[in-house]
């Protein structure tokens, strides 16, 4: 499955090992992004959780619940089946406490955030993704991984990496390193500033990694004298790197820049 970036997982051991990590059991709801072959819905249906499966390939949605029915018919009440892609799905059968998934390489980050903005139920993710891309969702303010998907995962979750995975339990193996990435739900920082305004923050800073936030945050800002000024009165310096501020000080100057009290 090429197209879609699949690598699937064939090793019935690491699904069990992500299933009993992702601490779900009887009566939760789990969403399961990209299930291809259907190992780990099976792992995950065994500890007794209702599972939802988005799958964007339509061969491999339609085969799920036959795939289930077979090897697990006692679960298969518990399986629904969504045909779609994973960033256009706005609602779920009922509310996901849990994300857990394979996610493709090229689209994880952008899942992740986009199911943590759509169902605020979500209270933990599970996720095994790209070596380097787990990195970066982990990494903290000052790493040299730091960037735009750390400063966003720690709007909604506390991160940390939670394990390696071998090339060898996928089919096709791929040709880079996976790792398992947890994340738990937390309040977002206590801001006047929306999710919108402070986003746009971080991606302006992240731009031009190796720029001073006053040249940065220029044209979000609107000059650089206005971005100075609300780095200012957020208490930030402003030759200030985006790298060296954590999600909480982002939302501080998005909260000045969004004040209308700043000068020209």
């Amino acid at each position: 499955m090429k197209k879609w970036g699949q690598n699937f997982v064939v090793d019935a051991g690491t699904v069990r090992r992500i299933a009993r990590m992702s601490a779900v059991g009887p009566g939760d709801r789990v969403v399961e992004v990209g299930p291809g072959l259907g190992s780990l819905t099976l792992a995950l249906l065994e500890t007794g959780a209702d599972v939802t499966a988005v799958e964007i390939d339509p061969v491999l949605a339609a085969a799920l619940p036959g795939t289930v029915a077979e090897r697990a018919p006692e679960h298969s009440a518990r399986l629904d089946v969504i045909q779609a892609d994973a960033l256009h799905v706005a609602e779920l059968p009922s509310a996901p406490r849990a994300l857990v998934a394979n996610l493709p390489y090229n689209v994880s980050v952008p899942v992740i955030l986009h199911f943590l903005e759509t169902f605020p139920s979500l209270e933990r993710v599970l996720v095994m993704v790209q070596a380097e891309v787990g990195a970066r969702l982990a990494a903290p303010p000052g790493s040299r991984t730091y960037g735009i998907p750390s400063a966003k995962a720690a709007w909604y979750c506390s991160v940390r990496h939670a394990g390696n995975v071998g090339r060898a339990v996928f089919w096709p193996v791929p040709r880079v390193d996976s790792s398992l990435v947890l994340m738990e739900r937390r309040d977002p920082p206590v801001t006047t500033a929306s999710r919108v305004e402070v986003f746009a923050v971080i991606d302006a800073a992240f731009a031009q990694r190796r720029k001073a936030l006053r040249g940065a945050l220029a044209g979000v800002a609107g000059s650089p004298a206005r971005a100075e000024s609300a780095l200012r009165d957020a208490g930030i310096e402003p030759l200030t790197r985006g790298e060296q501020l954590a999600v909480g000080d982002f939302a501080r100057v998005a909260e000045s820049l969004a004040s209308g009290r700043l000068g020209t």
